[in-house]
């Protein structure tokens, strides 16, 4: 940073340069390290809200180690990379998105089919169904596309990291939208 930002305390450009320098430096050494054949590109997206996404898509030929496991090392190294970023600038609210090949789209599209079946199960049959027990991420893209369907209503049952989804017909059905919302912001 400049005599003047650290004086006036700017953060705009500089600092976004500066944790995307340090994402890139961490990653380096950690492919270095594990002698992954990996590259990576990272792509910095300014939100609506005026704040800063990091992401990070991998390519190379170790790309199916990333994946395996329904993407534990992509959450891994996405999870790292927060914490680094976190201590180094802990007034940085920059968020990171690590993703390889679109896995995480399809993983996404997956859990929406299968939430789509269960759901035209519930409205079929006019009975509670449920989703297999799923992580706070997974459990999000489900609410969250249940949520804009007013003939149902979902819920996370359970104690734990991993809860499952009760998915049952609406009542009323008009006003499921914001409640399905809100019981996916619950999670």
């Amino acid at each position: 940073m400049g005599f003047f930002s650290k004086l006036f305390g700017g953060k705009s450009k500089g600092a976004n340069n500066e944790v995307e320098a340090l994402v890139e430096k961490t990653l380096e050494g950690i492919i270095e390290k594990a002698q992954f054949e990996l590259s990576f590109e990272i792509v910095t997206e300014k939100e609506e809200d005026g704040s800063v996404t990091l992401a990070v898509q991998f390519s190379g030929a170790d790309e199916e180690i990333l994946k395996d496991k329904k993407g534990q090392m992509l959450d891994a190294f996405q999870l790292f990379l927060k914490r680094v970023i976190q201590h180094n600038f802990p007034d940085d609210k920059t968020n990171i998105t690590v993703d390889c090949g679109g896995y995480r789209d399809e993983s996404a599209n997956a859990l929406i089919e299968r939430a789509e079946n269960l759901k035209a199960i519930c409205i079929e049959q006019g009975k509670s169904v449920y989703y297999r027990a799923l992580p706070p991420k997974d459990r999000k893209v489900v609410h969250q596309y249940l949520a804009k369907d007013p003939r149902v209503k979902s819920r996370s049952l359970g104690d734990g990291l991993y809860k499952k989804i009760k998915i049952y017909p609406a009542k009323g059905g008009s006003n499921n939208a914001a409640g399905g919302a809100e019981e996916a912001a619950h999670d």
